[in-house]
């Protein structure tokens, strides 16, 4: 993709398309005009995919936050990968991606492991070339409890998932995205990033984690084309977040002492936050964590 052109804009291939202020003193030039883009608009929309469409990987892309995210992009004309650690929700995702008429790929990925993720990346690049949006959504929450009864295990399974796994993905995407000159990383973290949260030390402490890693990646990178921030939901009507919650009552509870909007985010209004800063629309935002959470952390 063309260093001037603006990711999640597919450029009209057509010679009549660009923007001519001659048009407006000679309607029928002008209507042309407007005819070539309605026909290249219309191919798009039979599935033609223009090679110009930014590449976006998704990992924990299945359900939830990165399944929207991923039909968000595939909506606004973007070639998407996908991964996951299921085959069949995985290659069940990726058909429904394609059939609303853009270019789609499972790759199973389990992101705690350095050779899986470097295979994800290296997929990415053969089949597309590229890649210009990485969104880092893999991530666990595990059980709530008090910080005195965590076990080894347990701190193990939400680190290797949400701290390392974000590690590694960035470390092979940001190798892509260098050699390219250009490349945006958003990672998804929390309000917990942000603040405590009783019963939850574990996952606080790695959301806090993405924080910092990601900040200081963004500093590193900055001045060279890549882009790295975060997005830090607060509860979202997910199946993780009712897992967490554990009760519609608890559900409830939490809503109307934490959240001053009164109720649950979709992942749908994530996805969009995230579409926007992963994109050219956000050139000058770096290493910055965009609060989406009905105002959870605003004090």
């Amino acid at each position: 993709m063309p260093a001037e052109q603006s990711m999640l804009q597919p450029r009209c291939e057509s010679p009549t398309s660009q923007s001519n202020p001659s048009n407006l003193s000679d309607p029928e030039k002008g209507l042309a005009d407007d005819m070539s883009c309605l026909t290249c608009m219309g191919a798009r929309s039979k599935g033609v995919v223009a090679m110009s469409s930014p590449v976006v990987l998704i990992t924990g892309a299945l359900t939830g936050i990165g399944r929207a995210t991923a039909l968000a992009f595939a909506h606004e004309g973007a070639r998407v990968v996908v991964s996951g650690r299921h085959d069949d929700e995985g290659q069940k995702l990726a058909t429904e991606l394609r059939n609303l008429g853009t270019e789609a790929e499972f790759v199973r990925t389990d992101v705690r492991h350095d050779g899986e993720v470097k295979n994800l990346v290296d997929e990415t690049i053969a089949r597309f070339g590229r890649l210009d949006i990485a969104v880092n959504n893999a991530g666990t929450v595990g059980d709530p409890g008090p910080a005195a009864d965590v076990t080894t295990e347990a701190y193990q399974a939400i680190f290797d998932t949400n701290v390392l796994g974000v590690l590694l993905s960035m470390k092979y995407e940001i190798r892509a995205m260098l050699r390219q000159g250009k490349g945006s990383i958003v990672n998804i973290s929390s309000a917990y990033g942000k603040v405590g949260g009783p019963t939850a030390s574990v996952y606080v402490g790695s959301k806090h984690a993405v924080e910092g890693i990601t900040k200081s990646a963004a500093l590193e990178l900055a001045g060279t084309g890549v882009r790295v921030n975060i997005v830090g939901p607060g509860p979202v009507e997910t199946r993780m977040f009712n897992h967490f919650a554990q009760s519609k009552e608890n559900k409830a509870n939490f809503l109307d002492s934490q959240v001053p909007n009164k109720r649950i985010g979709t992942p749908e209004e994530i996805a969009n936050a995230i579409m926007f800063i992963g994109s050219d629309k956000a050139s000058y935002i770096v290493g910055a964590s965009l609060a989406v959470d009905g105002g959870m952390i605003a004090d």
